[in-house]
C-alpha cells in the first residue's frame, strides 16, 4: 500500500436519510461540520437524500414524483441563453 495516499480520519460518522428519519453509523472519512446526539454520544452527521431504506429497489413502494414542474423551472432558468 502507498504511504500517504489514505485518508487518517476514518471515524464513526452517522448517515441519516433525510426523507424517512434513518439513520446508519459507520466507519467514514466524510467532511462535515454537522453533529447529532446518538444513545448520548456526539457523532458528526452526514445527511442523505435517499438510502437502502427509501429506496424503490429495495422497498418494492414507488413514490410519485412532480417531474413536470422541476422541468418547467429548467427551462425557464436556462431560456436566457438560447437568445
Amino acid at each position: 500500500m502507498k504511504k500517504g495516499i489514505h485518508p487518517e480520519n476514518y471515524r464513526l460518522v452517522v448517515f441519516k436519510d433525510m426523507s424517512n428519519e434513518e439513520i446508519f453509523i459507520t466507519k467514514s472519512a466524510a467532511d462535515t461540520k454537522d453533529t447529532i446526539e446518538v444513545d448520548g454520544v456526539e457523532y458528526p452527521l452526514v445527511k442523505m437524500e435517499i438510502s437502502s431504506t427509501s429506496h424503490p429497489f429495495y422497498t418494492g413502494k414507488q413514490k410519485l414524483v412532480d417531474t413536470a414542474g422541476r422541468i418547467d423551472k429548467f427551462k425557464n432558468k436556462y431560456a436566457k441563453f438560447n437568445k
